[in-house]
């Protein structure tokens, strides 16, 4: 019995011993072993769709990266003991150490000698190649002979990239295994991402998977998307907003480019502080519903005006003291009115607190509930419904018809009390300037497959007719008188064509800043030309605490008029002398020069033509039904006037006399301009001419 018990003890010492090593030192020897015995499907992913501009650029787009694995026991580099591996060695390490550069040649071919011996099978050579490098390291001694002779393994992946790296980042987003996706890439994830393939591998020594040849089902790859944005005018809108807010070292700012007709959004910018003072796009600022400040007073103004209880030329009482009791609050001007009675125009144009709340109070003191209900009929209680994920719900006071119902009012008809987006606010504006018509904002134009339109977005009608056409002109009138006589005027002082719009400036007050952080939110949004608008835009930018510049009309405004006026240029300029050069001919032309030279000209070669410069000395010829047609070239002091189609003669007479330097490029007549026309110029300016025949 001692003995049998002896030998078992010492027989389970002996298991428990064997189990301890076979663990400890060769257990992933046989674990290896486990995962050579079977086989599974693994999923293979599909090639991301690209992201496009509307004129075909790439926005974000997949680029493959291959990672390189040597296979030491591929039957190409054993048969005729290794004589392939042996005949190539050299070159083939000479050739990766002057690729890769983070070994010597000696290194690399100890290296492989190493690996051969140890008939290792999936040998890492270098992770995430590139393109270009994957093309060089094809055309190397012995990977050239072929995956079975060289035992090259190569595994491609791919990475999202987007090429123009900052701009419209935040909308754009950018696709990352295994961290947030945002912007239209989250959006259209679906759609992105196509379907995923599968491929039956086989688990080696090591765990490592490799292919069975013949058992493979094809990824379908994701669909392409055609954004609504114009990288050009995304360029112009992100350079603006950001000039100004590094002079000013402002906290965020957003600033979207609607097109007036259709609802796309041309351009949207989101840039917030860096802790280095540097901007970036960080977040959507565009979506995030804060305090509006005045830009809310056209909402109190088509709500006043549809109740019939005011006009825009009835009179109010705004006081000199800057602020005044209304109703069951007081209300503080943020800066004193020009006078103590003014029409209601007049109010909306110098953004009177005290004005806009007494009409309010006038127009709902019976029933304050009634104003919710036309900011219901306005859309100003729900989301604008942008093809884009993220966008925060509107937020409206509770009114009842109370005193405490009252107070809401009033302090929501100037700005407070009431939180809504830039989104919400340029969609607003943007219906007046549409005529009262209300369209959806979009970002997405189209989704296509190889080129093929697989679905066309069309521009959405919210409102087909959001107030009355007469309220509609009368809402433009007081716009218009914004920028004319208003907290507009200064910012747009000099521009050589008319724009509408309104300041906002909010005190803010949420997060963790208070009213005594003095920190404000100014905006301007309004549309150009005022008389046919072809764009709506915000800019909105919220100060650095005790901000110098920190109104609407001084920090936003300034950014408005540089987009406003490189869009002109470029754009509706241009479109105006299509839309005149749409009768072909073959005596099609246009150029430009001093109006009395080119009329002596046609009166000497007794050319008929018509002439429509009803002022100034300069203007510009085409051809309009087989005739000339003469239009004045609006020439103003300090403002970069338009010399294309000049000749050097007529261009450098009037580009010097306003203390320009000129640089002359080419023959003929001038073609392009490096400064834009209706930029404003400062003392010294150099603009080079750029000549054609």
């Amino acid at each position: 019995m001692y003995l049998s018990f002896i030998g078992i003890a010492l027989l389970s010492c002996l298991v428990l011993g064997r189990a301890f090593y076979i663990q400890r030192f060769q257990g992933s020897y046989w674990r290896s072993m486990s995962d050579s015995m079977h086989q599974r499907f693994v999923e293979l992913d599909a090639e991301r769709g690209t992201i496009y501009s509307e004129d075909g650029q790439m926005l974000s787009t997949s680029l493959p990266q291959f990672n390189i694995y040597l296979d030491f026991m591929a039957d190409g580099l054993r048969d005729k003991g290794g004589k392939v591996f042996k005949e190539n060695i050299d070159s083939f390490s000479v050739a990766v150490a002057g690729l890769l550069g983070d070994k010597s040649s000696a290194e690399y071919k100890k290296e492989f000698q190493t690996a051969y011996k140890k008939k290792e099978r999936y040998h890492l050579l270098k992770k995430k190649l590139s393109f270009e490098e994957y093309k060089s390291f094809r055309d190397f001694p012995l990977v050239r002979l072929g995956k079975n002779k060289s035992g090259v393994i190569t595994e491609v992946k791919t990475f999202r990239k987007n090429p123009y790296a900052m701009m419209a980042k935040r909308t754009i987003g950018l696709y990352r295994e295994n961290a947030q996706v945002i912007g239209l890439e989250r959006t259209y994830d679906t759609t992105l991402k196509g379907k995923s393939g599968k491929r039956l591998v086989r688990y080696i020594t090591g765990g490592v998977p490799v292919p069975v040849e013949g058992y493979e089902i094809d990824p379908e790859n994701g669909k392409d998307i055609k954004t609504t944005i114009d990288v050009n005018i995304q360029d112009i809108a992100e350079t603006a907003l950001n000039k100004q807010m590094e002079a000013t070292e402002s906290q965020y700012g957003t600033c979207i480019v609607m097109e007036t007709k259709t609802g796309k959004i041309k351009a949207i910018a989101n840039l917030g502080k860096r802790p280095d003072g540097s901007y970036d796009e960080d977040y959507n600022y565009a979506m995030l519903t804060t305090e509006p400040g005045s830009t809310i007073k056209l909402a109190t103004l088509l709500s006043v005006l549809s109740e019939g209880k005011s006009t825009i030329n009835s009179m109010v009482e705004v006081g000199s003291a800057g602020k005044a009791y209304v109703g069951v609050r007081e209300v503080n001007e943020a800066e004193r009115m020009p006078k103590p009675v003014m029409t209601v125009r007049e109010c909306f144009a110098h953004s009177s607190n005290v004005g806009m709340s007494k009409i309010a109070f006038q127009a709902f003191s019976a029933q304050p509930d009634k104003y919710l209900s036309y900011l219901h009929k306005l859309h100003m209680d729900s989301v604008t419904g942008i093809d884009l994920m993220g966008e925060d719900r509107p937020k409206l006071p509770r009114i009842k018809r109370s005193n405490e119902g009252l107070h809401a009012m009033v302090t929501a008809s100037f700005g407070y009390a009431i939180e809504v987006s830039p989104l919400q606010t340029l969609t607003l504006y943007n219906a007046i300037a549409n005529g009262g018509r209300m369209m959806r904002p979009y970002l997405v134009n189209s989704i296509e497959n190889n080129g093929i339109i697989v679905k066309q977005n069309q521009p959405k009608v919210i409102a087909e007719q959001l107030v009355t056409p007469e309220i509609v002109n009368m809402a433009k009138q007081c716009m218009e008188s914004v920028v004319t006589e208003g907290t507009g005027k200064p910012a747009f002082k000099g521009l050589p064509f008319a724009v509408a719009g309104k300041t906002g400036t909010a005190h803010v007050a949420d997060g963790n800043i208070k009213y005594g952080d003095g920190v404000y939110q100014a905006t301007f949004v309004g549309y150009f030309p005022a008389n046919q608008p072809q764009y709506t835009c915000i800019v909105l930018i919220r100060s650095k605490p005790h901000a110098l510049l920190h109104y609407g009309g001084t920090l936003a405004a300034p950014v408005f008029r540089e987009i406003a006026t490189k869009l002109y240029a470029m754009y509706i300029e241009k479109k105006e002398m299509d839309e005149y050069a749409a009768v072909k001919d073959s005596s099609a032309y246009f150029y430009a020069g001093y109006s009395p030279d080119i009329k002596n000209v046609y009166k000497a070669l007794h050319v008929n033509y018509t002439d429509s410069v009803s002022e100034g000395n300069w203007s510009s010829v085409y051809a309009s039904n087989y005739k000339p047609m003469l239009r004045t070239n609006y020439v103003h002091k300090q403002t970069m006037p338009n010399v294309k189609g000049m000749g050097l003669k007529d261009a450098l007479y009037l580009l010097e006399n306003m203390g320009l330097k000129v640089q002359v490029k080419g023959k003929g007549k001038v073609m392009a301009q490096s400064i834009a026309p209706g930029t404003a110029l400062a003392k010294s300016n150099t603009v080079t001419l750029e000549l054609a025949s």
